[in-house]
């Protein structure tokens, strides 16, 4: 029994990490591609890197399923007329299954600009805390830089969250093998958040 359960650890490892593969992957044909505008909202930016991820070969090779603006599951809620639009929904959803076990992986989308505060604080209010809150789960966030300075956007994020008192929870440059722009918040309920910054303005530079 221990030995499945480390295999199923290992495996979901696996298959997290083949999700953020798939993801940092889009993201670079985007760039090479240049198909990204500027101008563009968060949700259409996040519908053309899910095209690349849907058109990868790696993906079928891994058997993994994706989806964009996924229903999250909340059986806490009363099923009245119009419950469903009640839901949760977060950007991508990554599943694979494997000996009859499903596995879920969820990726949450913020648009970021250097000289606009209102994303910043979006970006905490309705990202950072969602997955602290546990109203989002497994999974990660992503910002799409779009207009400003990377380091800057992040000091201003953590500006913020100093601001409230949340020294603890700020954003921390850390390393992946997948994206150099990696950063980690730490926070009592979950442990530790990943961060995946992706900025397009490089490609106009």
């Amino acid at each position: 029994m221990i030995g499945q359960f480390n295999h199923s650890i290992a495996f979901r490892k696996a298959f997290e990490g083949n999700c953020i593969k798939l993801l940092v992957s889009a993201y670079r044909k985007a760039m090479v591609e240049k198909t990204i505008n500027l101008s563009w909202e968060e949700n259409d930016i996040t519908k053309q890197l899910h095209s690349y991820i849907d058109r990868d070969p790696f993906r079928l090779k891994k058997n993994i399923y994706t989806n964009v603006e996924h229903h999250l599951a909340n059986n806490s809620l009363l099923k009245t007329k119009g419950y469903a639009a009640k839901h949760s929904r977060i950007d991508m959803r990554f599943v694979v299954i494997k000996s009859s076990l499903e596995y879920e992986y969820f990726a949450e989308a913020k648009l970021l600009k250097e000289k606009n505060s209102k994303l910043k604080r979006r970006y905490i209010t309705t990202g950072l805390d969602n997955f602290s809150s546990r109203k989002y789960y497994n999974g990660f966030l992503m910002a799409y830089i779009v207009e400003g300075v990377l380091l800057n956007i992040v000091e201003g994020i953590n500006e913020l969250l100093r601001k409230d008192n949340r020294n603890t929870e700020i954003l921390i440059k850390s390393t992946s093998v997948f994206h150099n722009e990696y950063f980690e918040s730490s926070h009592d309920s979950i442990g530790i958040l990943k961060h995946f910054i992706f900025d397009f303005t490089k490609c106009f530079a």
